[in-house]
């Protein structure tokens, strides 16, 4: 395993580029850690390692992306989602703790929050939606990417027409939170609810819109039809 990490890196500080880590820093507002390596670039690395990683147990795998979490890499976090999303299938339900753990202890910015909790997050969800009404302590907890993850975890599930119920009860805590990456968040979740839930998602916004700060409004109602979205924009 340790051989496996030594030549990742190796192959990452191959290609990293002062010019793309500059780029990189442009897009947050956070301090990145990064070797500058293009997304595309840096998961076309990870997936590399792909039958190695296929060879290895679920342990050896989560073990694995621990490092790449703790590393503080941008492009080491963005692997590390990758291979412990591979790993989906095999999930169990003591498999949590970890998740949670890595969006409290690990996640440093939105791109790191959104690949983890959209996807690994994501599908562990719809596998075990015992886990659901973790969420809403995701949704208040003083951690803001558990925060944006507690909706954002939501989003795939959305796009399948799963836990509808959970996501207004997680907008609804999170309805006048005062950060930004928090009101995208949860914008972005009531935006991907649209298209199975149009009426009820159109309600939940006109019935809120006083309080709802605008940011998370124009998320929300950007797939609308122009007459809705009109609507809830007026003040």
């Amino acid at each position: 395993m340790k051989t496996i990490l030594t030549r990742l890196r190796a192959d990452l500080k191959a290609i990293a580029d002062p010019e793309v880590k500059a780029t990189h820093q442009r897009f947050f507002k956070e301090e990145i850690k990064a070797y500058g390596i293009k997304l595309p670039n840096a998961k076309a690395v990870g997936k590399k390692f792909t039958k190695e990683i296929k060879a290895l147990s679920k342990a050896e795998v989560y073990a694995l992306c621990e490092e790449l979490w703790k590393s503080g890499y941008f492009e080491e976090s963005i692997i590390a989602c990758d291979w412990s999303y591979s790993q989906r299938k095999a999930a169990e339900p003591e498999d949590f703790r970890m998740l949670e753990t890595w969006v409290k202890t690990y996640v440093t910015n939105w791109a790191s929050c959104d690949t983890l909790c959209n996807h690994t997050v994501g599908e562990f969800l719809i596998k075990y939606p015992q886990f659901l009404p973790e969420l809403k302590r995701w949704a208040v907890s003083k951690n803001r990417w558990m925060r944006r993850g507690a909706a954002v975890s939501l989003i795939v599930p959305a796009r399948k027409n799963l836990f509808f119920d959970e996501m207004l009860e997680i907008a609804s805590l999170q309805l006048t939170d005062t950060d930004d990456m928090v009101q995208k968040g949860y914008g972005w979740m009531l935006k991907s609810a649209v298209e199975n839930n149009l009426d009820a998602v159109y309600k939940f916004v006109m019935k809120h819109k006083a309080v709802m700060p605008r940011t998370a409004l124009r998320y929300a109602i950007e797939k609308m039809p122009a007459d809705k979205k009109a609507k809830a924009m007026e003040k």
